[in-house]
């Protein structure tokens, strides 16, 4: 498919594992949002968290309700920076935003420009000014829930116990 369709509309994308969403995230989506016509999130599902795929979308739908949110029920299981990983990933995500003209797609990291080039798609690396990651925040929920809505905060540690 062609994705660069969208005529006048910019539509942008991101994806992720949101596991959990925190305010690096939130950076990113916000400035996507405030950027496009309109603003997709792909929620990828994931081992790394107990927390269901649902949750997590659920979690994007009440702080941006104006989002469209895509599931990723399946996605590859083959991460990395090599030529075979990245044409698996850009290959599932053309199948998952078929038919949605998508003009625009952020990342916080370099991969972000090979998406670009596949999709044929602007590239918007979104420099992280908020010094934290899901993983980091899955070590140590306590350390680091200041970098997380209260709400998720609240489900994260419902399901700690």
């Amino acid at each position: 498919p062609n994705f660069k369709t969208g005529g006048s509309m910019n539509i942008g994308f991101t994806i992720g594992k949101f596991a959990p969403l925190h305010k690096g995230h939130q950076e990113l989506i916000e400035r996507g949002i405030a950027e496009n016509d309109e603003f997709y999130i792909l929620i990828n599902n994931t081992g790394v968290t107990n927390i269901p795929l649902e949750t997590r979308a659920e979690w994007i739908k009440k702080l941006y309700p104006k989002a469209h949110i895509i599931l990723g029920k399946e996605p590859p299981t083959r991460y990395g920076m090599d030529k075979e990983s990245i044409q698996i990933q850009t290959d599932y995500l053309k199948k998952m935003f078929e038919g949605i003209a998508v003009t625009r797609f952020y990342s916080g990291e370099e991969y972000g420009k090979y998406v670009g080039q596949a999709l044929n798609v602007e590239s918007i690396i979104v420099k992280k000014k908020i010094p934290i990651s899901a993983t980091q925040i899955r070590k140590d929920l306590e350390e680091n829930k200041r970098y997380i809505d209260s709400g998720v905060y609240e489900e994260l540690k419902s399901n700690q116990n």
